[in-house]
């Protein structure tokens, strides 16, 4: 099992002024101590239960061009990129810009997007459900057909691309891996049997996790594509005060049943002495 680490509370005691030197170190950390990636949230308020929107919050693409300049082997990417947010275009070029200035470390990280409260707030895009799931689909065709190097004209229902020229391409071939966050059933999952190369699911009991990876198992059936061919990932949590051990035995019950990466997250922001630990744990997780 592979680990990696969402930095999604900045709310540190020294905020906002030491913000930046401690996402410095911290992701410097994960990158030494062979964490596979680091995730931010695509967030502009803070969610709960992490604490009320008040509190410290980056904007999701402009940390990961500060993460991918201070680091120089662990990878990086949204978790998950809210789909209204960003026109198709410009994300697929966003992410193509950190994939070649980081020498092919970018990942996709996309979703449907679910918080209206900081999209009012901001004044941003955020249509029904039921249209965010069609945007996400043509987002993810348009991705593919730009990583391609086709500048065939798109029409789709919500987005028209005369020309998706995209130059240069991204490093990493065929493309930078896409990751679908969620696990709707009939929506979610499906699209992530059609076109991701990971999952993320929620994490919750061993059981829940079973039973929807047997859902992606059957959409995979549906569309004629290989269940060993999608990395499955969950959210999980770290805790600093809870035995290495008993952490990597939780964590290997998930391994049993299929998951072969955890994203950490934490109660509270992550800070410098977590990483010795954390260090510990992807050694004990190594082998499942």
């Amino acid at each position: 099992m592979r680990l990696s680490i969402s930095l999604a509370d900045f709310t540190w005691p020294d905020s906002p002024d030491a913000i930046g030197p401690r996402v410095d170190r911290i992701v410097r950390a994960a990158d030494q101590v062979g964490l596979d990636s680091v995730f931010v949230m695509d967030h502009l308020f803070q969610i709960g239960p992490n604490g009320p929107a008040e509190h410290d919050m980056l904007e999701a693409y402009a940390a990961l061009g500060y993460i991918a300049a201070r680091t120089e082997r662990i990878r990086f990417g949204a978790l998950v990129t809210a789909v209204s947010y960003r026109d198709p275009g410009l994300l697929v070029k966003s992410v193509t810009t950190l994939d070649v200035l980081s020498g092919g470390r970018a990942w996709l990280g996309i979703g449907a997007a679910w918080n209206a409260e900081e999209a009012a707030g901001l004044g941003l895009f955020f249509p029904p459900r039921s249209e965010r799931y069609e945007r996400l689909e043509e987002t993810l065709r348009i991705a593919k057909q730009m990583w391609e190097g086709s500048e065939k004209p798109f029409h789709g229902r919500h987005y028209t691309l005369e020309r998706p020229l995209n130059v240069p391409n991204v490093l990493t071939r065929p493309h930078p891996p896409i990751m679908i966050g969620g696990q709707g059933e009939r929506k979610t999952l499906r699209l992530v049997a059609q076109y991701a190369d990971a999952c993320n699911l929620f994490g919750g009991s061993v059981d829940a996790v079973t039973a929807k990876l047997a859902v992606l198992r059957g959409h995979c059936e549906a569309v004629g594509r290989p269940y060993e061919d999608i990395e499955k990932t969950m959210v999980a949590y770290y805790y600093p005060d809870k035995p290495i051990a008993e952490q990597a035995d939780s964590f290997a019950q998930f391994a049993e049943v299929g998951i072969q990466h955890a994203v950490l997250g934490r109660q509270g922001p992550f800070m410098d002495e977590d990483f010795e630990k954390i260090f510990e744990l992807t050694l004990a997780v190594s082998d499942l």
